[in-house]
């Protein structure tokens, strides 16, 4: 197969022959003798060194026993030490704590106050000195109707007239008749110090409004806050005048109500 004159001139250089000159062996010769006439170089020498005597009691722990286990067996190995160690506490010593166990005793009314904290189990969090108070307004010691409706106004956006929903009080118990209170405080580093400051700002509150000299009989209880949840809510409420009640079939008037036949008076009779 003939190849074009491109291809042939591309592999012009691969298949170029040289010719072999006898000056190439007389080069081969000359350097040889001048390599044989060159004195060989001194070699270094080495020093006779003692070998380092090892002590093999030293080096007795470091060797590693032939019949010891890889890592990973050992690292199940130590949990299995440390599961067989709780399981006897659990055994031994959790029986040991019967003798502290007190019987559950229902608040009453002498201790109104519902305390709520939050925990991550040991963990460090900033919310688990947060400390969280709420009480039934009606179970506080309030002198009279007046004293109540100051101690709401007074309040503000603290009162609500259903218990918070994180309080743990249910809707059922005593005290639901005048609302509830809630406080909250995390602005010291210590639970103690932030519970301390909400129940000093309870008998503050207490304070003023059992003081009746001025009793804010003009001033209504404000319920925007509540209006504005129920509108966030979204769940019929929002609708105007539906905040606080909703209508149902008993608020509808009963005089519109058709009267039945039955019912209705007779008239004259047309027959004479």
């Amino acid at each position: 197969m003939a190849l074009s004159r491109s291809c042939r001139a591309a592999l012009t250089p691969v298949f170029r022959q040289r010719p072999f000159h006898t000056c190439f062996v007389l080069a081969a010769r000359q350097g040889g003798q001048a390599a044989a006439a060159a004195p060989p170089k001194a070699r270094r020498a080495v020093p006779d060194l003692e070998p380092f005597e090892i002590d093999e009691d030293v080096m007795e722990d470091q060797r590693p026993p032939e019949d010891d286990a890889p890592e990973p067996t050992h690292r199940y190995l130590q949990q299995q030490r440390e599961m067989l160690y709780y399981l006897r506490l659990i055994e031994h010593e959790m029986p040991k704590l019967v003798a502290y166990r007190k019987s559950f005793v229902p608040p009453d009314a002498s201790n109104p106050l519902v305390v709520r904290t939050i925990s991550y189990g040991g963990e460090p969090h900033p919310a688990t000195a947060k400390r969280t108070i709420v009480v039934p307004v009606a179970l506080l010691p309030l002198k009279n109707e007046q004293a109540i409706h100051k101690f709401k106004v007074l309040a503000g956006v603290r009162w609500t007239p259903d218990p918070p929903a994180d309080s743990g009080i249910g809707s059922e118990e005593n005290g639901a008749e005048h609302g509830y209170f809630k406080i909250s405080c995390e602005d010291f580093p210590k639970g103690a110090m932030n519970l301390k400051w909400a129940s000093d700002t309870i008998d503050r509150l207490l304070a003023a409004a059992n003081d009746l000299q001025e009793t804010f009989s003009d001033i209504p209880v404000d319920t925007r806050h509540l209006e504005a949840k129920t509108r966030k809510a979204k769940k019929g409420g929002h609708i105007y005048g539906r905040q606080q009640h909703r209508p149902t079939l008993r608020d509808f008037p009963k005089e519109w109500l058709p009267v039945p036949q039955t019912q209705a008076a007779p008239g004259p009779s047309a027959s004479t």
